[in-house]
């Protein structure tokens, strides 16, 4: 393609907002390669004795300024952050992505979950990865940690190749259930893998990492030219995420409000946020802390912002993560996250024992029209 080619691209404009419009699957592409770009770099900075306050505001700064470098003949162009960078330790399950001034750092053998996303135009790339520090080769791991890592990367790799056609929430929900179980782990309750659109980064249609008597699970059936973030959580312990001492320090707008602001230091807080984060969520160590402290309050208690709890498993055990972003093509499916991060060194003694789970995670993401059926044929997970 030619440069004149290149710019004319940038600057068409986007009418139709999902896969069949190649502009928006280059959005989604340049998206992908900055998240999986800040994951490598913020992986680096993972040492003995790093803050991890410093960890996350390098990761939001590099997408911030990898972003600003994307589709620059296309004018006022939002880009930027979709999802803070988070590095949440141990038995912390996710959204800690702490304030200027914590002085909480990195320790040998913690288990790491960085977890972060970026967009162009609206368009979602989010994903996460686990590290162990300082994990070799010659060391490798074993026990619960080890069971958990195995079965969240293969739960991940066979969600990734079930999202497709034909095949509904429901059966990825058991097929994850099923791997969790072949290694004696537990998903983490609550967990959900989102739909995404354009700004929108939970979207409606959801699946569950486990079925739960207490939830109302809707069941939905995926279609071409969807996108999704599947989001794996597995816990050595009993899997109940709850909030403890750390407060939220995550936010996004609640575009359905219509609470009028009593507050000016609230309406200035507000301002502030709709000029950087119209629509996705933000952290609040990108504000000033004594303008965010005056008018969180109004915010928070009227629901214009909604806050993403830092969440715990119980202490003593630990909680592992992987999550990645899938574009449901006509071709197959392209994975736009963690294609390229080495998994911790980990051994378990327990492996996926079910041929047919075996089979799908073995085929490739991106299936020949012609052997279409041959595959499904060969990869189909029967449910009992």
């Amino acid at each position: 393609m030619s440069n004149k080619d290149q710019e004319m691209k940038e600057e068409a404009p986007v009418a139709i907002e999902d896969l069949s419009n190649p502009v928006v699957v280059d959005s989604y592409n340049a998206a992908g390669i900055i998240a999986n770009n800040a994951i490598k770099h913020v992986i680096s900075k993972c040492v003995v004795g790093a803050l991890i306050v410093d960890i996350c505001q390098y990761g939001d700064d590099f997408i911030e300024a990898e972003a600003a470098k994307t589709f620059t003949k296309r004018k006022n162009l939002e880009k930027g952050i979709a999802f803070p960078t988070c590095v949440s330790v141990n038995n912390c399950v996710g959204h800690f992505s702490p304030l200027k001034g914590n002085t909480r750092a990195l320790k040998q053998g913690d288990i790491v979950k960085i977890d972060l996303g970026c967009h162009i135009d609206g368009y979602i790339a989010v994903g996460a990865h686990t590290i162990i520090i300082g994990n070799t080769s010659a060391e490798s791991m074993t026990g619960k940690v080890a069971d958990a890592i195995c079965a969240a990367h293969y739960a991940l790799e066979a969600a990734l190749r079930m999202i497709r056609p034909g095949k509904t929430s429901n059966e990825v929900t058991q097929v994850i259930e099923k791997i969790s179980d072949m290694y004696g782990v537990t998903s983490v309750s609550g967990i959900l893998s989102h739909e995404l659109k354009r700004f929108i980064i939970d979207g409606e249609k959801v699946i569950f990492s486990k079925n739960e008597p207490s939830q109302k699970i809707q069941t939905y059936e995926f279609q071409e030219n969807e996108v999704y973030c599947i989001d794996i959580v597995m816990s050595t312990g009993e899997g109940k995420a709850r909030e403890e001492a750390d407060r939220p320090t995550i936010y996004r707008r609640n575009l359905d409000s219509t609470y009028k602001l009593k507050s000016k230091a609230s309406r200035d807080f507000k301002d502030q946020i709709v000029k950087r984060y119209s629509a996705l969520p933000f952290p609040l160590r990108n504000f000033d802390e004594k303008v965010s402290k005056l008018g969180l309050v109004e915010l928070v208690e009227h629901q214009v912002l909604a806050a993403y709890p830092v969440l715990f498993d119980r202490s003593g055990c630990e909680v592992v993560q992987f999550k990645t972003t899938v574009l449901v093509l006509p071709n197959g499916n392209h994975k736009l996250i963690g294609t390229e991060f080495p998994l911790p060194f980990v051994r378990s003694e327990f492996s996926v024992t079910d041929d047919a789970i075996k089979a799908l995670i073995a085929s490739p993401l991106k299936i020949n029209k012609k052997a279409a059926k041959k595959a499904a044929a060969t990869t189909d997970v029967k449910m009992q």
